[in-house]
């Protein structure tokens, strides 16, 4: 979490002492439609639904696309394992595709992946780094493929003047503890399309048919699950709404002081390539290296210069590199043997295999990539400092 204060805990003391902490049976027109509201507005979409994780949203956004058994969902290798999860999470297949040197997507191997099952794509805007959506949404319209943005670690970023999570059929955020803005725990899915909605509105309230809204509904009811987001949650996250784009403004503020300091000091490193270095969020200033070899020496020496330059590589994340997901890469999809989308009888014309070596590129990408991460709190001098120790180190080492 970058920010938080007074207005936050006011926002929740008001929830306690009003009694009132569901959304519902009482709570209509509180903070969860407050924070619906304020989302639809600030992103540019006609539908919002808080839930209770981004994990919730992502599979809240298959059900609300009719993803399920039989259908195959594309997904970039370097990503959280939910977004993977998620499409078992409704009885579908992931089919991993490579990432390039933005460290989102490729849009020539999402192509390249897509088989007679495909039904839809999850781009993820990881790290806060925008997709190409353009040109992810051209492959997917040759196609006739849905497109859920999992702009889970990218709220408020955007594509040429296009908020992320607003530009596919269905966008989905996370709100917890990591993330730009937080209430600990939450998620939301953006749609502009009317079924999505009221599909995900089924699905993430078991008692949706007993709700006001429910005769206002087209869709044909079906029995949910229960990923409701309470006042509390919501009191938080109104507030962080608030802050969002304060707090983007000065993570990007501090990435462009530390990247412009780079630059001039003319040191043999280069900036990761972007496809809007406007629109990404800033919490990370990204450099790609020729080898991996030169990546972890300039990282090393940088450190023994200033220990305040940490540059880590994504590929030492482990968990959001694909060969790290044991559960994926073993089929275990499942608690119980009869709903492992792996071995469900109408799964069994979908690619079921993830092997180790499936995207060997995006291994070799995140290995020679280097990420500095951005302190919302350093000051220009401080952001000159980590600069000036990454271009000594680069130097030193030779990187060119």
């Amino acid at each position: 979490m970058y920010e938080i204060g007074q207005e936050e805990v006011d926002a929740v003391s008001s929830v306690i002492r009003s009694g009132q902490l569901f959304r519902y049976r009482g709570g209509e027109g509180g903070q969860a439609d407050i924070c619906e509201r304020k989302m639809a507005a600030l992103f540019g979409c006609e539908h919002a639904l808080v839930v209770t994780s981004g994990t919730g949203a992502l599979i809240c956004g298959l059900v609300g696309l009719g993803i399920g058994p039989g259908d195959e969902v594309i997904v970039p290798a370097y990503t959280w394992l939910a977004s993977a999860g998620a499409v078992l999470s409704v009885g579908a297949i992931p089919v991993l595709a490579e990432v390039d040197e933005t460290l989102t997507l490729d849009p020539a191997d999402f192509e390249r992946r897509i088989g007679p099952r495909t039904k839809a794509v999850i781009p993820v805007h990881m790290g806060g780094r925008p997709c190409d959506m353009d040109a992810i949404r051209a492959v997917a319209g040759r196609h006739g493929l849905r497109v859920l943005e999992d702009a889970c670690q990218a709220i408020g970023g955007h594509h040429r003047k296009r908020r992320l999570g607003a530009i596919g059929d269905a966008g989905a955020f996370s709100f917890n503890q990591f993330k730009t803005i937080s209430c600990g725990e939450g998620g939301a899915l953006l749609t502009n399309d009317r079924r999505i909605f009221e599909r995900a509105l089924y699905y993430h309230d078991m008692g949706c048919t007993f709700r006001g809204h429910a005769g206002a509904m087209r869709e044909e009811p079906f029995l949910g699950n229960t990923l409701r987001m309470n006042e509390i949650q919501c009191a938080v996250l109104r507030v962080q709404l608030d802050r969002l784009d304060g707090i983007l403004a000065r993570l990007r503020e501090r990435r462009d002081w530390l990247l412009g300091a780079v630059r001039a000091g003319h040191a043999p490193i280069a900036a990761a390539p972007s496809s809007d270095p406007a629109g990404d969020c800033g919490n990370n200033a990204t450099f790609v290296f020729n080898t991996a070899e030169t990546r972890a020496a300039v990282a090393k020496r940088a450190r023994e210069i200033d220990t305040a330059c940490n540059l880590h590589s994504p590929i030492d994340s482990g968990l959001h590199v694909y060969t790290n997901w044991s559960v994926l890469l073993n089929r275990q999809g499942a608690f119980c043997p009869a709903m492992n989308p792996f071995s469900r009888p109408e799964n069994q014309f979908c690619r079921t295999t993830i092997a180790a070596d499936c995207c060997r590129n995006t291994l070799a990408i995140l290995a020679r990539t280097g990420c500095i991460g951005i302190d919302i709190n350093w000051t220009r001098a401080q952001c000159e400092a980590i600069a000036d120790a990454l271009g000594r180190a680069a130097n030193n080492v030779g990187a060119a």
